[in-house]
């Protein structure tokens, strides 16, 4: 079987400072990074939706400035959240400088939209088969955000409503976590940034891509403008059907999969969803020269 590559690019929650030092080791790439115009980095505020969203997408840019003269064409890109933006920066249909303004614009309006309610809230619910955590998050004013495996999600909703939807999910016998996120993101009170952020993926110049991309809320691939501004538009309050995009990327013969950080969580899910393809994360590498070593040998094996 020949080599198919799958390149990950992922949304908040891996950020940390040192996300782009193993970029910077490139020339090519560390000349782009200065370039992105990136905000500075701030410890306090790396979470904060106006820094994560472009940052995030800047360093995994970065990293495939990197890579890209040095690993074999990808037959497939998929990213989580903000990352499914990235995927479109990594197969060429926009320029990845356009891709860091457009996260900033992203960040933007989906603030704006938060500020229009009451304090949001995104959470990670364990433990509890979907259909039972949809129900759950349902009676308590949350609604699924992305669905990651049978018995894993993420939810979005206000604040306020917390505490009933944390007690009803430990009733069930599952778990709740808090994530570093304040807005209900994939959720129905993000629908008010739909529209502009369409507006602002069409005013934006696009080719064509290398390979195709994955829609997050559909799982399908995608090669064209028009079917790309309405993924990466509708996904702002739409659900992202994460274990069904890693069952895609099997079903497509995919054998080797790189994500490219900052962080290892999209590795981490794929390796246990399907064994089968041989994953890493450049998270788990020192250098370039280790990472593009290890696809050699996928390719060779």
């Amino acid at each position: 079987m020949s080599t198919r590559l799958l390149l990950l690019c992922p949304g908040q929650g891996g950020q940390h400072a040192g996300m782009f030092d193993l970029a910077r080791t490139d020339v090519q790439a560390a000349a782009w990074l200065e370039l992105a115009g990136l905000p500075a980095f701030d410890a306090a505020a790396m979470f904060d939706n106006c820094i994560a969203q472009p940052t995030i997408v800047g360093a995994t840019l970065a990293m495939w400035q990197a890579l890209r003269p040095r690993v074999p064409k990808p037959a497939l890109v998929a990213g989580y959240s903000v990352g499914e933006l990235s995927a479109y920066g990594v197969a060429g249909a926009l320029d990845p400088l356009d891709c860091v303004q457009l996260a900033a614009t992203r960040a933007q309006l989906m603030d704006a939209q938060a500020g229009t309610t009451p304090p949001q809230a995104l959470v990670a619910i364990g433990g509890v088969l979907i259909e039972r955590a949809r129900a759950l998050a349902g009676d308590h004013g949350f609604a699924i955000a992305i669905v990651t495996g049978s018995d894993g999600c993420i939810a979005g909703g206000l604040a306020v409503q917390l505490p009933q939807l944390a007690q009803a999910v430990t009733t069930a016998g599952g778990s709740l976590q808090l994530l570093p996120v304040g807005i209900a993101s994939h959720t129905a009170l993000m629908a008010g940034a739909v529209v502009p952020f369409s507006d602002a993926l069409l005013a934006a110049p696009w080719r064509a891509p290398i390979c195709p991309v994955l829609s997050g809320t559909g799982a399908a691939p995608v090669t064209d403008r028009g079917r790309a501004v309405a993924a990466l538009s509708r996904q702002l309050s739409a659900p992202i059907l994460w274990s069904d995009c890693m069952d895609a990327c099997f079903e497509a013969g995919i054998t080797v999969a790189l994500e490219l950080g900052p962080g290892a969580a999209l590795a981490r899910m794929l390796q246990a969803r399907q064994p089968h393809i041989a994953c890493r994360s450049v998270a788990d590498f020192r250098s370039l020269d280790g990472i593009v070593a290890w696809l050699d040998r996928q390719h060779a094996g």
